[in-house]
């Protein structure tokens, strides 16, 4: 396997060392290790069922490794629960959009800073200037949030009823209003057209650069992964086959025997 790095260098925000992961008799991860430096954009990439998504579910506490070591800024958190792993400083995005029907743009927006929003009912029953300043502090952030993403014309508007390219758009927008420092995309540009797709990357790196924020992105669309990555991790059957920087990685011969030629012609 090429360039396996060194695991747990001082310059890793997220490491990961010798993750398995199983669902009975089913091996969905075998010893799987990377590390992903602060600031970088790392892709994650593999054939459907290769394990990609049972990783990121390994590292956001929703499937916790049976065996191996996932480390935040140097923190262990193994068996941390979803919503603690989210406080600590990591935002994702799901493969299907996972809004919540019947609210607003701005209201679903809204839902990611619950982790700010601390007035117990006893404090808003008797303190509730103090919310209704609580509340405006966090309706600024989401306003700068719709700001960045050109949010404005759809702000109002109820989610089931904008096209596919402004969800997946509102659903990057609530990922970053939680004010992660690491930011984890589930194929972001699924099932979208190519106009919607560019799109949705120049608002990946203008977030990025404007956030400060780290970027794993699992993505189907190698043409995107070669643009955008610094490195990238090819699993196949819960194996790691291929690690390095991006071009290097998705032309190594393995990746494109597991892509049965699929991926050589993505540089």
């Amino acid at each position: 396997m090429q360039g396996t790095g060194s695991k747990g260098s001082a310059d890793a925000i997220l490491s990961c060392s010798g993750v398995n992961r199983w669902f009975g008799g089913v091996r969905a991860l075998t010893d799987v290790s990377l590390d992903i430096r602060q600031g970088e954009i790392f892709g994650l990439v593999g054939p459907n069922g290769s394990g990609k998504t049972t990783l990121v579910n390994s590292i956001t506490g929703f499937y916790p490794p049976q065996q191996g070591t996932i480390r935040f800024e140097g923190r262990p958190i193994n068996g941390v629960r979803p919503h603690r792993i989210a406080s600590l400083g990591i935002a994702r995005t799901f493969q299907n959009v996972a809004l919540f029907k019947g609210m607003s743009v701005l209201d679903n927006i809204l839902m990611g800073r619950h982790a700010f929003m601390r007035p117990s009912a006893l404090a808003s029953l008797f303190y509730w200037w103090w919310a209704e300043k609580d509340e405006i502090r966090q309706r600024d952030k989401v306003e700068e949030i719709i700001d960045l993403l050109q949010l404005e014309s759809a702000r109002d508007e109820p989610v089931e009823v904008i096209p596919l390219g402004l969800q997946k758009r509102v659903e990057l927008a609530r990922a970053l209003a939680a004010e992660p420092r690491m930011l984890i995309l589930d194929e972001p540009m699924a099932g979208m057209n190519q106009e919607e797709k560019e799109y949705i990357v120049r608002f990946i790196l203008d977030a990025k650069e404007a956030l400060n924020l780290t970027v794993l992105i699992i993505e189907h669309h190698m043409d995107v992964i070669t643009a955008i990555c610094d490195r990238a991790l090819v699993l196949n059957n819960g194996r790691m086959i291929a690690e390095g920087p991006v071009r290097e990685a998705v032309n190594h011969p393995a990746v494109i025997a597991a892509y049965i030629g699929g991926v050589g012609d993505a540089a």
